[in-house]
């Protein structure tokens, strides 16, 4: 019964963002149509903002790598890069829970125990929920002050779980009941807190990069929308994190896209908000499928652990 609450609780609030932003649109529905939008295609910073979040997922399988090392298995890179990208394409599918099962899965017919495979899976997805958190509180601060000025004490709050969170997944006790409830057929085993504190950090570098692939991609598409950095960041952040935790939404789609348009539009118009938030789902996309596709093409040998 608990369970399916929260379910329901989830619909509900991915049900209210979306709701919000299709009236804010019907509401400003003149407004988009009368703003005129001076696209500017440069093909370089578009590109240049591609290989950013590349080089975010580069970072990201380093991370994964490590935590499972720290268990005592590891992957070569390219197990590890073909396993990572592949396996996030299951975000596509309702139910949120493909991805990690897919990683989890992946890594356990690569030689990784099932503990390791599963609970370095989840303590990663963990890490990126929680550092995100941090990076919304610090990075939109100013901009979601000006637009809402009641999201000061909730940037605040925000700040503290996420702080408490973090310290809580660098405490082996807490790590060890994770694991428990997440694999409780294996034996946990917990990874040295230097593994998760080197997840925390990569996390935070990542999300830190998304935003800069944002701003990249309004500079190559939208340079007079003016679009600053930490907005982007923080922009990004919140409405990935969003569209993530809406379990009922592959991909986050249509939750991402409200709580961009909604924390944009004041900023830079809701007419620069919308196209911006439809081109960074089509380059979110795009990357996402360029990094998996190679593998998928080309699995030039047996995807393997090692030593």
């Amino acid at each position: 019964m608990g369970d399916r609450r929260i379910r329901v609780l989830q619909w509900l609030i991915g049900a209210a963002i979306i709701g919000f932003a299709v009236r804010s649109l019907a509401r400003n529905w003149g407004e988009l149509r009368a703003q005129p939008l001076e696209w500017s295609i440069e093909p370089g910073w578009i590109l240049l903002s591609a290989v950013v979040v590349w080089l975010m997922y580069a970072l990201l399988i380093a991370a994964w790598r490590r935590m499972l090392t720290a268990w005592g298995r590891g992957l070569d890179l390219w197990s590890a890069a073909h396993i990572w990208t592949v396996s996030s394409l299951g975000k596509y599918l309702p139910g949120k829970v493909w991805a990690v099962a897919g990683m989890a899965v992946m890594a356990q017919r690569a030689g990784i125990g099932a503990g390791p495979a599963t609970g370095s899976a989840v303590i990663l997805q963990l890490l990126a929920i929680g550092t995100g958190a941090a990076v919304v509180g610090l990075t939109g601060w100013g901009a979601l002050r000006a637009a809402y000025p009641g999201a000061g004490s909730g940037l605040v709050v925000l700040l503290l779980i996420s702080a408490v969170g973090m310290a809580l997944l660098l405490w082996p006790p807490v790590v060890s009941r994770v694991l428990r409830v997440i694999a409780p057929d294996t034996t946990p085993v917990t990874p040295p807190a230097a593994a998760v504190a080197f997840g925390i950090v990569a996390n935070a570098v990542a999300w830190v990069g998304y935003g800069v692939a944002l701003w990249l991609l309004a500079r190559g598409l939208l340079p007079s929308a003016g679009l600053g950095l930490l907005t982007a960041t923080a922009v990004f952040t919140a409405s990935y994190l969003a569209g993530f935790l809406a379990l009922f939404a592959p991909g986050g789609i249509g939750v991402r896209e409200g709580v961009f348009i909604l924390m944009l539009q004041g900023p830079i118009g809701i007419g620069a908000a919308t196209a911006l938030a439809i081109a960074s789902r089509l380059l979110l996309t795009l990357t996402e499928l360029g990094a998996a596709v190679p593998f998928l093409l080309f699995p030039r040998r047996r995807v393997r652990g090692v030593s």
